[in-house]
């Protein structure tokens, strides 16, 4: 199949929905399919206001169908609601072609967060933008639920996977930092909540792996935690091996690729009992979900490292991208409009 995904969030950002698009194109090259990502770097743009590593394409419209004429896909996957998505949206419209969505981030929490426009209103917005899609694709039931409950129609279960090669229990090194080491890793954001883990009375280390808008206010904050800025590949892997205990404090991730990650690498999980965890863990003995994260992360020391390594492995990238492929909407044989009487490519 020869899928176009569209997508606001790409490379150089660092967030579960890049890591989660790049894995899932990985996965499809794998399996012989043919995709093209349209993302910010192909145009003209200008950073977010408060988000300045995340940029947003300008004027994307004209280069959007110019993609679209010269890959000529069999299926259109639109990931995100950010300035490429909406043009996006609006050519299918146009051209009559379907297309599918996904609903990756909690936007209208995060921006009652920030800026106090009540939920309800940017809800509503999103129910307009996913509401033209064939269906609509989420990481977990409870969301799906949710969302059901806010007017969404069409959504469908899509899973998430980790990359157990690069993520594994090895052998325990030193980070050279009091015992035990409990793990954040993510943006240092005002909708992670980073702070409700770092004001905790733990003994040993806080250390915080991640960069956002809120890493000086939290560092001036919180002295005593360890900063390490944004870790990649082996080093990010080892830093999981090495820690005693992850520590999610979020209250709004959809998902939450870390906990994957952690559980891979043998780190037991301290989280809350919200949709995201409950989602991920549910009553398995690899995490303990408590509203005191400090309870939590005490109890979280206690638990079996293989406990955690062989649960993690039941989520594979592979089984995310076939189900994607799965709830694709294929294009007609002939585009309408310009290409009408020119047949798309067969798939490879």
């Amino acid at each position: 199949m020869r899928l176009l995904v569209v997508t606001d969030a790409w490379t150089p950002q660092v967030n579960g929905v890049v890591r989660t698009l790049q894995e899932v194109v990985r996965e499809l090259a794998r399996a012989g399919h043919v995709v093209r990502v349209v993302h910010p770097g192909l145009f003209r743009g200008l950073a977010c206001p408060t988000y300045p590593e995340i940029r947003l394409a300008l004027f994307a419209r004209r280069g959007l169908l110019a993609e679209l004429d010269d890959f000529r896909p069999e299926a259109i996957h639109v990931a995100t609601e950010g300035p490429l998505g909406l043009a996006a949206r609006s050519l299918c419209r146009r051209e009559g072609l379907p297309f599918t969505t996904s609903f990756h981030t909690r936007f209208p929490e995060y921006v009652r967060a920030r800026c106090g426009v009540p939920e309800s209103w940017t809800y509503a917005g999103l129910r307009w933008f996913h509401g033209a899609a064939e269906r609509v694709l989420v990481a977990t039931e409870s969301l799906a639920r949710e969302l059901e409950g806010r007017g969404f129609a069409r959504v469908v279960r899509w899973s998430r996977g980790v990359d157990a090669e690069l993520f594994h229990p090895r052998k325990r090194g030193e980070l050279g930092l009091p015992r035990p080491v409990h793990l954040y890793v993510g943006r240092l954001a005002v909708e992670k909540d980073v702070g409700a883990f770092l004001s905790q009375g733990l003994p040993g280390t806080k250390l915080v792996v991640g960069d956002g808008p809120e890493r000086a206010a939290l560092a001036q904050r919180f002295p005593d935690a360890v900063f390490t800025g944004t870790l990649r590949g082996e080093e990010l892997a080892r830093t999981y091996a090495s820690s005693d205990v992850f520590v999610f404090p979020s209250r709004t991730d959809t998902f939450g690729l870390v906990l994957l990650e952690a559980l891979a690498s043998g780190l037991p999980v301290a989280a809350l009992p919200v949709p995201g965890p409950l989602d991920v863990l549910g009553d398995a003995p690899v995490g303990v979900l408590d509203e005191d994260l400090g309870r939590a992360a005490r109890a979280a020391l206690a638990l079996e490292r293989e406990a955690c390594r062989a649960f993690a492995l039941r989520s594979s990238w592979a089984a995310c991208a076939a189900r994607l492929v799965a709830n694709l909407a294929p294009l007609p044989a002939t585009r309408p409009g310009r290409l009408e009487a020119e047949p798309l490519l067969e798939a490879s």
